[in-house]
């Protein structure tokens, strides 16, 4: 059904769009989908850097003293 629609279907469905809620409520939506988009980012990008910060905390060398002279 959708692998039919072609560019003047898509103008189409979008003029409708573009009625029925209007400019402003549609620029709002994209505003709110793009903060939305940030913070995923943000979330992502902290849980990263804690994971790592985790990672190095507990990978500490545990070889003992005198085998570390050894290499």
């Amino acid at each position: 059904m959708l692998n039919n629609i072609g560019l003047p279907g898509l103008l189409l469905i979008a003029v409708v769009v573009l009625v029925l809620f209007g400019r402003g409520k549609i620029s709002s939506l994209m505003g709110e989908v793009g903060k939305g988009i940030t913070a995923f980012k943000r979330g992502v990008k902290d849980g990263s850097e804690e994971l790592e910060q985790d990672a190095s905390e507990t990978a500490k060398d545990v070889t003992p003293e005198t085998d570390k002279d050894k290499a």
